[in-house]
């Protein structure tokens, strides 16, 4: 969770496992105290919109959903992905990040941007596939590729010939989503928050299940 308060960032990161709701709101609360706000001092509220785990991004959105609306604010809903391309300190010379998140087994989410001074730019959409599946529909030119799903697959893509860069790069943290929204000002809130739904990327065990 992350507070961007009068130019200054706030931040709370902790590797909680399975216990994303359990934790939540306890760690906002820390976090708001330590800054001396009032959560009713809100503007605004972004949130990690997925791709990621099911329930991961239940919670997020949940949550970021009730908050938005208890509160009357903004609801901004960003792509984890392109979050994730910015998580390394910020946008510099423009560069071009391939972010792959694991989804278990051989498959990753991926999605590839170009990253500059003046935003985020996408040049492959997010899509779900697997590793090897990523690199023969062909890669951007001086992509390097980040994120968990990178790391768990270096083996695959250094054999490949690519670069990949180790954490922190490629992580979709809070302070990330908000350097993404610093440099896309433009971009709409929810409206109305309440109607916003996740698009997963591929379907859910019991959505796969069902159709059976």
């Amino acid at each position: 969770v992350a507070l961007w308060q009068d130019g200054v960032l706030h931040e709370r990161c902790e590797r909680v496992g399975q216990k994303h709701s359990e934790v939540l709101m306890p760690m906002l609360d820390e976090l708001l105290r330590a800054a001396g706000v009032k959560l009713a001092d809100m503007d605004g509220i972004a949130f990690g919109a997925g791709p990621g785990s099911f329930t991961g991004v239940r919670v997020a959105a949940a949550t970021a959903k009730g908050l938005a609306a208890a509160l009357g604010v903004p609801l901004w809903a960003v792509s984890s992905l392109a979050a994730a391309a910015l998580s390394d300190g910020g946008a510099g010379d423009p560069v071009v990040r391939y972010v792959l998140f694991d989804a278990r087994a051989d498959r990753v989410y991926a999605a590839c941007y170009g990253v500059g001074s003046v935003g985020v730019q996408t040049l492959v959409p997010p899509h779900p596939d697997t590793v090897r599946e990523v690199l023969a529909a062909g890669v951007p030119a001086g992509a390097v590729f980040v994120g968990e799903g990178a790391e768990r697959h270096r083996h695959v893509i250094e054999g490949a010939g690519f670069e990949v860069y180790a954490p922190p790069h490629g992580e979709p943290t809070a302070d990330a989503l908000i350097r993404f929204m610093s440099l896309h000002p433009e971009t709409a809130p929810v409206a109305p928050p309440h109607t916003w739904e996740p698009r997963y990327l591929r379907a859910s065990s019991a959505e796969r299940e069902w159709t059976r």
